[in-house]
């Protein structure tokens, strides 16, 4: 447990990484800046009364369930899988990925997983042989410690990893077979933190500012985005391109169709995304 002579003090945990600054920066909207400490992971809150720590975000997940941090920024899909007993307190909708099951699409037989043994590489164990349970399939996992789209075809059959837009998976010669779960960066708290009506308060007023900043800037954000989309996509490529967001796969499909109309669809889709990226942050 922390040891400090404030007991009212929140301990906070913020992921280091690639959403340490999407966090860091949600922070400082909601008016927390952090500034560099005498020791790297740190930093220093400009508003009294919390103790930083950057962490690993699977660790974060640990320190909480642990109660040694109060509060801390993590994925969803670290949450799952550890299956702790955490309390989510906020989605920051930063960050979304999903948990995908993927291959080489030399393997695939009619677009499925062929039926024989296979061998299954990813980081997220539990929930990985949890799937392979479910689709009741004779796999042998093999635990990897990143970089996991390079497994197949010589060192794995199938992998389940996290992407954002399939780049990656694209890159590597592999489709996503199946999503297993969609994540975001969230804020947890540890029960017990909760239990404390002192720190309760604290931590309530903390959420209470964040999902302020997250309300104003989805406002702002939602009204920039559409103005990307009616000066790039005509209202037919609006709602084809609507559908990637509940079907990543679609996306893919439609990208390597080898259709004309497609290729020029993706052209004014990859302006759409770069206008928005540049005016919309």
């Amino acid at each position: 447990m922390p040891s400090n002579n404030n007991p009212n003090l929140i301990h906070l945990a913020v992921p280091k990484g690639r959403i340490e600054a999407g966090v860091i920066g949600l922070l400082g909207a909601a008016g927390i800046k952090l500034r560099s400490g005498p020791r790297g992971y740190r930093p220093v809150s400009s508003v009294p009364g919390y103790e930083v720590k950057l962490l690993k975000p699977q660790t974060i997940v640990e320190m909480l369930n642990a109660g040694s941090r109060d509060v801390g920024f993590t994925g969803a899909d670290w949450v799952a899988e550890k299956d702790v007993d955490l309390v989510e307190l906020l989605d920051t909708g930063l960050d979304p990925v999903q948990l995908v099951a993927a291959a080489p699409e030399a393997l695939l037989v009619d677009g499925d997983l062929p039926d024989r043994p296979l061998v299954i590489a990813g980081e997220f164990q539990r929930l990985t042989k949890q799937w392979i349970a479910q689709k009741e399939m004779a796999a042998t996992f093999v635990r990897s410690y990143g970089a996991t789209e390079v497994f197949p075809p010589e060192d794995a059959d199938v992998i389940v990893d996290i992407t954002a837009t399939g780049e990656t998976l694209k890159a590597n010669g592999l489709v996503i077979v199946e999503e297993l779960l969609r994540s975001t960066t969230r804020l947890y708290a540890s029960p017990s933190a909760l239990d404390k009506p002192e720190k309760r308060a604290a931590i309530d007023s903390l959420v209470l500012s964040l999902r302020s900043v997250i309300e104003a800037r989805g406002r702002a954000i939602c009204g920039c985005i559409q103005q990307a989309a009616n000066l790039t996509l005509t209202a037919k490529d609006q709602r084809l391109a609507s559908s990637f967001y509940g079907d990543p796969q679609r996306a893919q499909d439609v990208r390597q169709s080898g259709r004309m109309v497609h290729a020029r669809f993706w052209e004014r889709y990859r302006n759409y995304a770069e206008m928005a990226e540049i005016f919309c942050g």
